[in-house]
């Protein structure tokens, strides 16, 4: 899962794709899932390529607690397929949980027959 933040500046995309040639012009689609509604879809040939991953640096306009699901496509073949998860938490110490932790009560106790 990629988490990104509600943010008016560039954030970075990080992904493994199955197949990449540098140069050429992808199309990136983010879908909310809540509302199904396309809120990111460009033709971008800014895809840089890294040692392990590849990089999409752009403004993504995607709001706080919500999930997407984001594609990458070259022509008509999906590359990268993924679901994002958009939270303003400062990403190193994202959890989940933040604030709701439940504390579990029990004796431990075991019956041997």
């Amino acid at each position: 899962m990629i988490v990104l933040q509600e943010s008016a500046s560039a954030q970075n995309l990080d992904f493994i794709p199955r197949s990449f040639t540098s140069g050429n012009t992808y199309n990136v689609t983010i879908v909310n899932e809540q509302t199904n509604t396309e809120v990111y879809n460009q033709d971008v040939d800014t895809i840089t390529e890294n040692l392990y991953y590849n990089r999409l640096n752009a403004i993504f306009d995607v709001k706080q607690d919500n999930f997407y699901m984001v594609t990458v496509k070259s022509g008509s073949d999906v590359i990268f397929k993924d679901k994002v998860f958009c939270t303003n938490q400062a990403i190193t110490d994202f959890t989940v949980n933040d604030s709701q932790y439940t504390e579990q009560d029990t004796t431990n106790e075991f019956i041997f027959l």
